[in-house]
C-alpha cells in the first residue's frame, strides 16, 4: 500500500554498519524505507521490526540489471523515492605497490562505480519528480590520504569528483547532492569491511602504522552511526545542504588542517604558478 505522505529513504549496503543505522533511524522518524544488500537474510532483522515501513531488497551494486529491478520495486511499493543513500562498499589497507590490479579495480568498481550505477538510475525518477536527495558516503580519505589508504581514498576521491559536478547538473531540477564525510564511527569498516593487503617489508614504517591503527580501531571508534544519520537529515531538511557535511570530530579537523596546508602551499608557490604565461 501506498502512503506518499512519508518521506522515503533507499539505502544501500543497509545490512550493517552505517546502513543499518541509518535505516533504524529513518523508521525511528516514521519513514518509509527501502534497503538493500547483495544478501537478503542479512537485511530480515531490520524489516522484522517495520514491515508496513520496509521493503527489503537483494540488490549487488555491481549487478546493473538488478538495481533497475530495485529501483522499480522500490518506487511500486511506496510511489517515491526522496533520498537516495549510496552507502555500500568496503575499504582496502595496503601501499599501493602492495595493491594488486585487480583488488584496486574491485574497490573503485564497488565505492565508485557501484554508487555511479545507483545514481543513473535513480536520476530519472527524481527528475520525474522534480524533487530529491542523492547523499554520497565518502569519507575524511575522500579529502586527503594516508600512506596504505591509496586505494580506499581513490575511490572516495573519485566519488566526490563526480558528486560535484553531479551537484551543478541536477540542483537546477530540484534535486540535492550532499557528500558525507565521516571520520571514525562504530560500523564494520575496520574489521569485516576492511580488506588487507599482503604486506611488504619496505613499508613497514609507514603502511605498517597504517595497518596497525585499522586494526586497533575496530570496535573502539567514537563516532555513533546513529547520530551521523540524524545529522544527514538535519542537512538535508536545512534551508541550504551544503555540498559536504564532516562528520565527528577527528574528520573536522584533519580536513580542516588539509585545507590551511593546500592554501599555505598556494601562497608560496603563487609567484611561480602564474609565471608559466607564454612570453609576448
Amino acid at each position: 500500500m501506498k502512503n506518499d505522505a512519508k518521506k522515503v529513504w533507499f539505502i544501500t549496503g543497509a545490512s550493517g554498519g552505517f546502513g543499518k543505522s541509518f535505516a533504524e533511524y529513518a523508521i525511528q522518524q516514521g519513514y518509509n524505507v527501502v534497503i538493500t544488500a547483495r544478501r537478503l537474510d542479512k537485511l530480515e532483522s531490520i524489516r522484522a521490526t517495520a514491515p508496513s515501513q520496509v521493503e527489503a531488497i537483494k540488490m549487488d551494486v555491481n549487478n546493473s540489471a538488478e538495481i533497475a529491478d530495485a529501483v522499480k520495486q522500490a518506487t511500486d511499493r511506496f510511489g517515491r523515492v526522496d533520498v537516495l543513500i549510496n552507502n555500500a562498499g568496503f575499504g582496502i589497507v595496503g601501499a599501493v605497490e602492495e595493491t594488486s590490479d585487480d583488488d584496486l579495480r574491485a574497490q573503485l568498481e564497488t565505492n565508485f562505480f557501484g554508487a555511479a550505477a545507483v545514481i543513473r538510475t535513480m536520476l530519472p525518477v527524481f527528475r520525474a519528480q522534480k524533487s530529491g536527495a542523492i547523499v554520497n558516503i565518502s569519507s575524511l580519505g575522500g579529502q586527503l590520504s594516508f600512506a596504505g589508504f591509496g586505494a580506499y581514498s581513490a575511490s572516495k576521491f573519485a566519488l566526490e569528483g563526480l558528486s560535484e559536478a553531479l551537484a551543478a547538473e541536477v540542483t537546477p531540477l530540484g534535486i540535492k547532492v550532499l557528500i558525507v564525510e565521516p571520520g571514525s564511527f562504530r560500523t564494520e569498516l575496520a574489521g569485516t569491511a576492511m580488506k588487507y593487503m599482503p604486506e611488504n617489508s619496505a613499508y613497514k614504517d609507514t603502511v605498517g602504522q597504517t595497518r596497525n591503527f585499522a586494526k586497533g580501531m575496530n570496535g573502539t571508534q567514537e563516532g555513533d552511526p546513529f547520530k551521523a544519520a540524524a545529522a544527514i537529515d538535519k542537512a538535508l531538511n536545512a534551508e541550504k545542504t551544503p555540498l559536504r557535511l564532516q562528520l565527528g570530530e577527528d574528520a573536522v579537523n584533519a580536513i580542516k588542517q588539509h585545507a590551511e596546508n593546500l592554501l599555505n602551499d598556494l601562497a608560496e608557490w603563487q609567484a611561480v604558478a602564474v609565471d608559466t604565461k607564454i612570453d609576448a
